[in-house]
């Protein structure tokens, strides 16, 4: 980037608007990739749990603390400097989870019940389509509550998955 930078300016110290104007456009382009690339190790992070959850039918709060946190730092990366629009719209999230769950199967299963099933073998286990809309339905929260409020109302809906009534009450 920092080349960039000197290019930028010594195509603006030259006249070379258009030259500028390219190198802008690349360094948005760059810093996009970068928000993005960023948002999808939350989703992989979130998945992780997600699929801890649905195969040990249960709650832990360092699941539910990590799905949170999850979905606040995606609330703030995903909301653009103008505030009032955001890189990955609502209704575009599926490509972005489809990948992203692709790539949490290799990590959770090393966690999901001590290691015992191989990334295959849990991605044969799964309901996929059920995973990403729950991750849908988590996400969807992030456009319509502050980052105040959120936490608590994550909590409300991860209450609603398997265990997390137990995890809810505290009888982990």
């Amino acid at each position: 980037m920092t080349q960039e930078l000197i290019d930028l300016r010594n195509s603006i110290l030259e006249e070379r608007y258009q030259d500028a104007l390219a190198i802008v456009d690349e360094l948005e382009g760059m810093s996009k990739q970068a928000i993005l690339r960023n948002i999808e190790s939350f989703l992989v992070r979130m998945l992780i749990h997600l699929i801890k959850n649905q195969v040990e039918s249960r709650l832990t709060n360092s699941w539910v603390a990590s799905i949170s946190d999850s979905l606040l730092q995606i609330k703030k990366l995903n909301l653009k400097d103008n505030k009032t629009s955001y890189y990955i719209k609502s209704d575009e999230w599926q490509p972005y989870l489809e990948d992203a769950l692709a790539a949490a199967f290799r990590p959770a299963s090393a966690e999901v019940r001590g290691g015992l099933f191989r990334p295959s073998q849990l991605s044969e286990m799964m309901d996929k389509t059920q995973l990403i809309q729950t991750a849908q339905q988590l996400l969807a929260l992030t456009y319509v509550h502050n980052l105040k409020d959120l936490p608590d109302i994550v909590d409300e809906h991860l209450a609603q998955l398997p265990g997390g009534e137990d995890w809810l009450e505290g009888r982990l």
